[in-house]
């Protein structure tokens, strides 16, 4: 709390006498120096106890110590601010290095196929076992890109380089699932006279992500949708459209590639690195403040001094603490899925918007919202917010078991789910680890989770529910329904629904909680 020296007796003296009795009103004051009344509260006192230190002052003057102390006030928060509010670009910008120096892809030529699954080995926020993903990135400095997507794709999007929504592409884009041709305009560009055959959408990035979701086939294989992309999937520029270059496919099961943001002072060489490349109005010009007050600037070098960089070092900490808050421990009631937090399932969209408005924008930008959701996950879609049944996928995670303590991989713990979880397609369950907040990697399980497509040998109880297991052991006689967890480690699990039905947004079906066995 905030505590103010009183102003001095003479004046307090004066006070009373012109309040005769009555309440005291700092409009009814002359103070010494001045001519007419002065509200109290325009006054600056002499001294000012904070929590941050006593700040001293000449008739208002700060002395150096005050001005050094507020000073670095400041430029702490806005180390810290800089870290929550461009989370986005610089996950975005590590995907990007993931994709060009640790799996050596080239732009608007390669394309990532995960064809036997995602596995532990990949650092990837939040990823899943349970889609074939098809991952390339776009670069439209010279021009605009054509996406060719098969019949059949599932859930597929273009975000651009602050994680912004482009475009759907699949099952919840405007080709509806049967496939079709999508043309990417960049900045400064104009779409071509004629764009008959194409579904059109503008970035205002250089730099894009195109992802795409393939689905297991009946048996839980993946040689459906690996074949379908392999056959059908393009990325070219536009002006070579008439011969368009032949695509470089690459299998990135498996490979150790890291593709997640720092969480210390390489944050912000991340950051740089965006804001030189891409056009400046790609962000807010409050935004563009927030971080040339810390000295990222287009055009300069980031070349902070060894203070400046201790302070941020510091920022980057208390910036990662409040995420990490947000994410495992946030207060707002809209986070939580079942009333009362129960089972503390969390959703990725609170408040249901990809754009994170509050009511509609009224209120403004839900900023917790957004640092929560992208510093658990990746690609910004309309479709896993909305309430669509039968299209796209919806999503609920917990890191706590039913009385409220964290998920420790030395406990055995069961989670039930119940019969018929409305999903037109399949539902899986992955558990995942809290500091990569990448796939929990236990050695001997690369793929951490449960698929009721491809864990079909899963034991059913006799009301059509399953029991899924969590532990270092599994339970006699339900090994085909345990995930193995890591004494000692932290474990959090997401479960998902592909082609949710109306059951889970009415909440007539529901999920129980995590239990310690």
């Amino acid at each position: 709390m905030t505590a103010f020296t009183r102003f001095p007796s003479a004046l307090l003296s004066a006070l009373f006498l012109a309040c005769s009795g009555s309440a005291l009103q700092a409009a009814d004051v002359v103070p010494k120096g001045y001519n007419t009344t002065i509200p109290e509260d325009v006054l600056t006192p002499d001294r000012v106890n904070t929590r941050i230190g006593t700040f001293n002052y000449f008739d208002g003057f700060p002395d150096d110590d005050t001005m050094t102390k507020a000073r670095r006030q400041v430029d702490l928060g806005r180390g810290v601010q800089t870290f929550l509010n461009f989370m986005p670009a610089a996950s975005l910008e590590m995907l990007y290095v993931g994709h060009r120096d640790g799996y050596g892809m080239q732009v608007n030529r390669d394309i990532g196929l995960f064809e036997e699954l995602m596995s532990s080995k990949s650092l990837w926020l939040t990823g899943n076992t349970d889609t074939v993903y098809a991952t390339a990135f776009l670069d439209l400095s010279n021009g605009p890109i054509v996406v060719e997507v098969p019949a059949g794709t599932g859930p597929g999007t273009v975000n651009d380089a602050f994680f912004r929504f482009v475009v759907d592409m699949g099952g919840p884009g405007p080709d509806k699932g049967q496939g079709g041709k999508y043309l990417i305009i960049g900045p400064g560009q104009t779409a071509p006279a004629n764009t008959d055959g194409y579904f059109v959408a503008n970035t205002p990035s250089k730099i894009n992500w195109l992802i795409l979701r393939g689905f297991l086939d009946d048996q839980g294989k993946t040689d459906t949708a690996r074949n379908a992309f392999k056959g059908g999937l393009r990325v070219y520029p536009y002006a070579l459209r008439a011969n368009p270059p032949a695509n470089n496919f690459k299998n990135l099961t498996d490979w150790e590639t890291n593709t997640i943001h720092a969480n210390n002072f390489k944050f912000y060489e991340e950051l740089d690195e965006v804001i030189q490349r891409e056009p400046s109005d790609l962000f807010s010009p409050e935004l563009l403040g927030m971080a040339s007050s810390i000295g990222i600037e287009k055009g300069k070098p980031f070349n902070p001094s060894p203070e400046q960089k201790a302070l941020l070092t510091e920022a980057v900490a208390i910036g990662n603490a409040t995420a990490r808050s947000i994410l495992f421990g946030p207060k707002d009631p809209k986070n939580y899925i079942y009333p009362g937090k129960a089972g503390y399932w969390q959703t990725g969209f609170p408040g249901g918007s990809h754009e994170y408005l509050v009511n509609k924008g009224n209120g403004g930008r839900d900023m917790d919202g957004r640092t929560l959701f992208f510093y658990l996950a990746t690609v910004n879609t309309p479709a896993m917010a909305l309430e669509i049944p039968g299209v796209g996928s919806q999503y609920a995670f917990s890191s706590r078991d039913g009385s409220g303590a964290y998920l420790n991989g030395s406990n055995t713990y069961k989670l039930n789910i119940p019969a018929n979880p409305p999903a037109q397609k399949f539902w899986s369950f992955v558990v995942y680890d809290p500091q990569t907040r990448s796939m929990l990697q236990t050695g001997e399980m690369p793929y951490p989770s449960k698929n009721n497509k491809r864990n079909a040998d899963m034991v059913k109880n006799a009301d059509g529910s399953i029991d899924l297991y969590f532990g270092p052991q599994a339970p006699a006689g339900m090994e085909a329904n345990w995930v193995k967890t890591v004494p000692g480690k932290g474990w959090f699990g997401i479960f998902r629904l592909y082609g949710p039905g109306q059951q889970w947004f009415d909440r007539t079906w529901k999920l129980g909680n995590i239990e310690k066995v």
